[in-house]
């Protein structure tokens, strides 16, 4: 993989009224930097994409049931912890 001060040249073929769209949506400061535009794009998308997978495979570990039995037996071995009454106070707030 090329390290960041490397460049991969691509060419990709996009419709103009694509580009034109992308430039007029553009933050100032990369309206006429297609290349920078693009790069902030794939950036962005990398960065969505890697927080997507990562929710689909928490909602796929949620769904496991072995690993809901080892919640399930976490939570009860915790449960004594939490009823200890730390944190809280019969006393009232002052």
């Amino acid at each position: 993989m090329p390290s960041s001060t490397q460049s991969v040249r691509r060419s990709v073929a996009l419709p103009p009224a694509l580009v034109e769209q992308a430039m007029e949506a553009a933050p100032p400061e990369l309206r006429g930097n297609f290349n920078g535009l693009v790069r902030s794009l794939l950036e962005a998308y990398v960065k969505q994409r890697r927080v997507y997978e990562f929710a689909q495979e928490m909602r796929s570990m949620a769904a496991d049931p072995s690993i809901q039995q080892a919640s399930a037996f976490i939570n009860n071995e915790f449960a004594v912890a939490e009823n200890d009454g730390l944190g809280e106070s019969d006393d009232p707030p002052r």
